[in-house]
């Protein structure tokens, strides 16, 4: 419940502090005097979109705040714990916009988004605003209102999942067959290509091997030449004939040296290893380099084959295997395709029948909440003296499934019996739109505890008897809760529970609103003035008397 609003150099207001009560809440004025400002200040401090320029004439900022009262288990707490504000009973909102244009918000004295604003607006207020029959009239969002009404988020929420898990694998079997097809048209490519490397058989790392292997064969005759000399020179008749020769020599005179012959001896020995194993190791290379023409060509050959393929594909050569196996992946999707494509299928049929099953369960959810919303609105038309008048919620196949199932909904009037029904804006005139928004709202909202409802000029093009049902549906609505009504009409003001009058004070280079709580003397002119014009008579007096005491 709105408790207060405190407004500062917001528009033409400079200071204006309201306190507003449960029940119906009136606010009158001339046309000009600045209503909409309230409402417009209102709006921002609740993080809706408004107006761009807010901030008085000669103000650096303007700024608003409104608190709320919230009973146990009010809708903003769950927003409040979500957005990890501490809540408390009484709620907070303050929000200034600077003259440059930057906008700043707190929750409880806590720094907070326009997303966190406007969701505490939703569970906060309902405005039905001058214009707010134009939602009404446009069709597209009359299923949303009937989803609403009836609380139909469970099934919509399966209808949703199930839609795209439909989705999901609609696009699997899509992607599934465009690879196919991409796959069938480069087919014969595929099978060369593979058939071919399968064939070479390249591995990593083969191309520098044989290339080294290569290299080293074309050198081979050189360099052994050189080796094989080497090795003749380590062997008997060089090196290692020398090396036995001189120990053997010193050995026979080892025993009269006194042992000063024992180190070079064991140098000598260790020198005899050396050189058996140098033998070994120059022995292994003259075999390796031992190789004769045709070896080489087949080196050249092997080489030559891997490096051309690894041109015509674009890769490295090094790369060709792993080519390889892509291309055999590409042909898989052929190959396997038909069991895929199977598969996929029937996981396509299996999540449209579960998609079907719950867009039918959610069109029968919504066939019962259409005959109930009529019912509701046929008692709300009644007491706004529109007793002949038929509201029917028209449901037909949409022309599209979407993930709100598979309807289209549209609200249809007929304003007399026998009449055709047809859409609200073109059947209904100013004065009955009004009281089907009125009556569509109550019933949309009835379930909504702890909320501000805002009317404004909802009388509009209404008058005598119709305005007074009008005023006293709107205080029944205020019964249990709380409702601002912006009005015109004196058969609505008369009803109220509270009443403000909006004022608008001039001087040769100012122009202030401000607003006026009236006693019951003060109300009683305000609403003679709003029957009998700017001369308040006292048959206007008596005749305002008479509505306020009806």
């Amino acid at each position: 419940m709105l408790r207060g609003l405190d407004i500062r150099d917001m528009l033409i207001i400079d200071r204006l502090e309201l306190a507003f009560q449960p029940g119906l809440n009136v606010l009158t004025g001339e046309t000009g005097a600045g209503k909409s400002i309230l409402l417009d200040a209102l709006g921002f401090v609740l993080g809706w979109r408004g107006r761009a320029e807010l901030v008085r004439q000669g103000a650096e900022q303007g700024e608003v705040t409104a608190w709320f009262d919230l009973p146990q288990g009010h809708a903003a707490y769950a927003v409040l714990e979500h957005a990890g504000i501490i809540a408390e009973d009484e709620l907070i909102l303050r929000r200034i916009n600077t003259r440059d244009g930057r906008k700043t918000a707190w929750v409880n004295d806590r720094r907070v988004s326009g997303e966190v604003l406007r969701n505490l607006s939703e569970t906060l207020v309902e405005l039905h605003g001058q214009h707010d029959d134009r939602g009404l009239l446009n069709p597209r969002g009359h299923r949303q209102m009937l989803d609403s009404f009836a609380d139909l988020s469970p099934a919509l929420d399966k209808t949703r999942d199930n839609w795209r898990a439909l989705s999901a694998a609609q696009r699997t079997l899509d992607e599934t067959e465009a690879k196919i097809a991409e796959a069938r048209a480069e087919e014969d490519f595929l099978r060369h290509a593979v058939a071919e490397l399968d064939a070479l058989s390249p591995e990593a790392g083969e191309e520098a091997t044989l290339d080294t292997q290569r290299r080293l064969m074309q050198a081979a005759e050189k360099i052994r030449t050189d080796i094989a000399k080497a090795a003749e020179a380590l062997g008997l008749q060089g090196a290692e004939g020398l090396v036995g020769d001189a120990s053997r020599w010193l050995q026979g005179v080892a025993g009269d040296a006194e042992g000063r012959l024992d180190a070079p001896l064991e140098a000598l020995e260790r020198v005899m290893i050396g050189l058996d194993e140098a033998q070994g190791q120059v022995a292994d290379c003259l075999d390796a380099l031992s190789f004769n023409t045709s070896e080489l060509e087949d080196v050249e050959e092997r080489l030559f084959a891997i490096r051309g393929l690894a041109r015509k594909h674009g890769v490295q050569p090094d790369d060709l295997r792993g080519f390889a196996d892509e291309l055999r992946g590409r042909l898989s999707v052929l190959d396997d395709g038909a069991r895929d494509l199977a598969t996929q299928k029937a996981a396509v049929r299996a999540a449209q029948a579960a998609y079907d099953d719950a867009a039918q369960a959610l069109r029968t959810k919504r066939q019962k909440a259409a005959e109930k919303l009529d019912a509701a609105m046929a008692k709300e038309l009644a007491p706004l003296k529109m007793e002949r008048a038929v509201f029917a919620t028209l449901m037909t196949q949409a022309e599209q499934p979407g993930p709100e199932g598979i309807d289209t909904v549209a609200f249809t009037v007929a304003t007399n019996p026998g009449a055709p029904a047809g859409p609200l804006n073109k059947i209904a005139s100013g004065g009955e739109l009004s009281r089907f928004l009125l009556a569509l709202k109550v019933c949309l909202t009835q379930d909504a505890g702890g909320l501000t409802m805002i009317f404004d000029e909802i009388d509009r093009g209404v008058g005598g008897a119709t305005a007074d049902a009008v005023g006293r549906r709107l205080a029944e609505l205020a019964a249990d809760g709380q409702v601002l009504v912006v009005t015109h009409s004196p058969q609505v003001a008369a009803l109220g529970g509270h009443h403000w009058r909006v004022e608008k004070q001039q001087t040769h280079d100012t122009t202030r609103s401000t607003v006026v709580a009236l006693d019951a003397d003060a109300r009683v002119d305000e609403i003679a003035r709003m029957l009998s014009g700017d001369k308040v008579t006292e048959a206007a007096k008596d005749a305002a008397r008479a509505l306020i005491n009806a």
